[in-house]
């Protein structure tokens, strides 16, 4: 091999790697970026870790305490989208499960009984999807969007004419202990609904890097009829990943309604294009076969920040805007990085 040969494969090999590096890092330096700039954006009024800084320790539990409904949600979504499915129920999901939980609790049911009959809902439901995908061969989006407005309805339904939520009202009365998983401090100041959250994304990343399902979720979303031929059974991987999905989306459920103190039908309005994002941003491809559980996490992380940090920054009607910007943005990169690192 010529002096220039070896010259050219060592280059591309040297820009093969910096692609690799970027494409599997770079959502970590776009976290590190969004902290840093929230945190310098009002320092000329606000010290730093002073009330009012981004980085007040107060504000930081509040933007993880929030956290919880999308950082449960996010790692489950994603190994759905790896194995190329999509659920656009999970916000209805959502918000029917808070409401099932409200009504369990408000009519005299313990908490522990009360969280497991709604996951156990949240996995019934996930179920439903299940089933109309893989059974009745119903493309994913259609039909999870027949579902979004069934379970919307179902929800809207549950609650009495006149209110707008299962709440305190009319002689009854949420119990004492309902606001504690979403609220109360159990370790770091932070509630137990956060840690749950990592948690469930803890184990999903160990299934996603060492068991059978990540591996059959990539198999099927990277190329389903060679998943097929290797004896993967694609229907029962796919029906399982949607009922994980709906449990998931039943702890977000518990989780927003514990927060909150009521069960709100339309509290998981938006979830499904929050879940989406986050997942892109992650690095997730759309068409399947890739993404990380972590790095969707990490992306949560950075879509929270975001929201919670620009009310401090910017007028609301700026919001959108610049998170959305922020959003594009970072999308962009990843796509651009990924693309180059296929190429090289």
């Amino acid at each position: 091999m010529s002096m220039s040969s070896q010259s050219k494969t060592a280059e591309l090999s040297v820009t093969s790697g910096a692609a690799n590096f970027l494409r599997n890092y770079y959502i970590y330096f776009v976290l590190v970026a969004v902290v840093a700039l929230l945190s310098l954006a009002n320092l000329d009024q606000f010290a730093l870790f002073e009330r009012g800084n981004f980085l007040n320790k107060r504000n930081i539990i509040n933007i993880l305490r929030v956290s919880a409904p999308i950082l449960v949600v996010a790692g489950a979504f994603t190994l759905l989208m790896v194995s190329g499915y999509i659920d656009l129920s999970i916000g209805s999901t959502m918000g029917l499960t808070a409401v099932i939980y409200a009504m369990l609790a408000i009519n005299g049911m313990p908490f522990v009984p009360a969280f497991l009959l709604t996951m156990l809902a949240g996995a019934v439901l996930g179920a439903i999807n299940g089933i109309l995908v893989v059974r009745l061969n119903i493309t994913p989006v259609i039909a999870t969007l027949i579902t979004l407005s069934l379970f919307k309805g179902i929800a809207l339904l549950l609650v009495q004419d006149g209110v707008s939520a299962i709440k305190s009202g009319g002689g009854l009365k949420m119990p004492a202990w309902f606001n504690d998983y979403g609220r109360d401090g159990v370790f770091l100041k932070l509630p137990a609904a956060f840690w749950v959250a990592v948690a469930v994304t803890l184990v999903l990343i160990v299934v996603q890097n060492r068991g059978k399902l990540g591996k059959y979720a990539a198999a099927t979303g990277g190329n389903p009829t060679a998943a097929k031929l290797s004896g993967i059974n694609t229907g029962r991987t796919v029906f399982l990943l949607y009922v994980i999905v709906g449990v998931a989306a039943a702890l977000a459920g518990i989780a927003r309604s514990s927060f909150m103190s009521l069960g709100d039908p339309l509290s998981g309005d938006g979830m499904e294009l929050t879940a989406i994002l986050v997942v892109l941003l992650g690095g997730t491809a759309f068409s399947g076969g890739e993404g990380r559980v972590l790095r969707s996490f990490v992306g949560a992380l950075i879509i929270m920040a975001l929201t919670v940090g620009m009310l401090t920054i910017v007028p609301a009607y700026y919001q959108t805007l610049v998170i959305g910007a922020a959003l594009l943005t970072a999308a962009a990169t990843n796509h651009l990085v990924s693309q180059k690192g296929k190429v090289s």
